[in-house]
């Protein structure tokens, strides 16, 4: 759940720290397979960025690089300003980490394992227990809060571990799949909690198949595939790199597709094509409000009726299928994803 280390005062922020991440030609290999292949990037202080790329892609082996769980093939990484071969525990004291399945203790109270996790950021106890207050009212879990972690659900005790990995409110939150098994009000509540996050000063880096999420969420978006990063920006940026947006026309009457096209015709000068599966025109390269009323002129003059006329942008989903030519992975439910980085490493020496 967690990668800290148990020390009583919190890491200073390095001088002339430009990057909380950096990332320099990093290969790891298991035997005869390379799971990250002279990886490099770098991630700018503060805010979300995404890591996105389809399983087996590398990026679980990242997480686990950066929270020092996994020792690197070759390669330099520096975490929060401190060279993770040089300086572990200094990365360990200035991280949070919540991996892809719960791993809390069902002996104690969900309040009684957040104060533990606070304790070990080196809070005090009142900080600690105000923290940990802070983080259940938060992930709705305060009336949860005294009972035995034993007794929640599945998705309780998610909310549980991915709070632990907030209440010490670290430089840097590592967070492997971070809503994969909870329900659309706690993804939004989460949500809102990391944008506090940030704005306070933490810099998030969350892996994610929910391409939405990382659309709501990200400042920035790294792809990696086969251990390599192959795309990177904004998420608009990502968008406009696979092509411009399309308007799109349905009639209300699909046997009047062929009318449409010769209604639209004469108005653009770009390519219409019909799409016969979603029984609508396309006009290629059009992104304006004034394509849209110019269509809708032209379609009333014509007397042709429309179900549905708007402008389509490009989706992550086909930035996705774009650049690593397949689809984005679906999510298991938790109660059948397996985390690979270990319950284990609730905190390290």
């Amino acid at each position: 759940m967690l990668s800290i280390a148990p020390t009583p005062t919190a890491t200073p922020t390095p001088p002339h720290s430009v990057s909380i991440v950096s990332v320099d030609d990093l290969t790891v290999r298991f035997g005869d397979h390379t799971a990250l292949d002279h990886l490099s990037l770098s991630i700018a202080e503060g805010g979300v960025h995404g890591l996105l790329g389809p399983n087996g892609s590398g990026k679980t082996t990242l997480v686990r690089v950066l929270s020092t769980l996994l020792r690197p093939t070759a390669g330099r990484v520096r975490v929060a300003g401190h060279d993770l071969a040089d300086n572990p525990v200094a990365v360990r004291q200035s991280i949070g980490l919540a991996g892809q399945s719960a791993a809390v203790d069902d002996l104690l109270t969900g309040r009684e394992n957040l104060e533990i996790v606070g304790r070990l950021y080196g809070l005090d106890r009142p900080t600690a227990r105000e923290r940990a207050g802070d983080v259940l009212e938060r992930l709705s879990l305060a009336d949860a809060g005294d009972k035995l972690v034993g007794t929640y659900s599945g998705g309780m005790r998610r909310r549980l571990d991915l709070g632990a990995s907030l209440t010490g409110r670290p430089r840097l939150l590592l967070l492997d799949e971070p809503t994969t098994g909870l329900d659309p009000r706690t993804r939004l509540e989460l949500w809102d909690f990391l944008r506090d996050l940030v704005a306070g000063g933490t810099s998030v880096l969350p892996t994610t198949q929910y391409l939405e999420e990382a659309d709501a969420l990200a400042e920035r978006i790294t792809v990696i595939d086969s251990g390599t990063v192959i795309a990177a920006g904004t998420a608009s940026d990502l968008k406009l790199s696979i092509g411009t947006s399309h308007l799109v026309v349905a009639p209300n009457d699909p046997a009047h597709l062929s009318r449409t096209v010769d209604a639209l015709g004469p108005v653009f000068d770009t390519p219409l094509r019909i799409d016969s599966d979603r029984r609508a025109v396309i006009a290629v390269d059009r992104n304006s409000v004034d394509d849209l009323v110019a269509a809708a002129n032209a379609l009333r003059h014509a007397d042709i009726d429309l179900s549905d006329i708007g402008i389509e942008r490009p989706s992550l989903d086909d930035v996705f299928l774009t650049i690593t030519g397949r689809p984005p992975d679906p999510v298991p439910p938790e109660s059948t994803h397996e985390s690979s980085i270990p319950p284990t490493a609730r905190t390290n020496p």
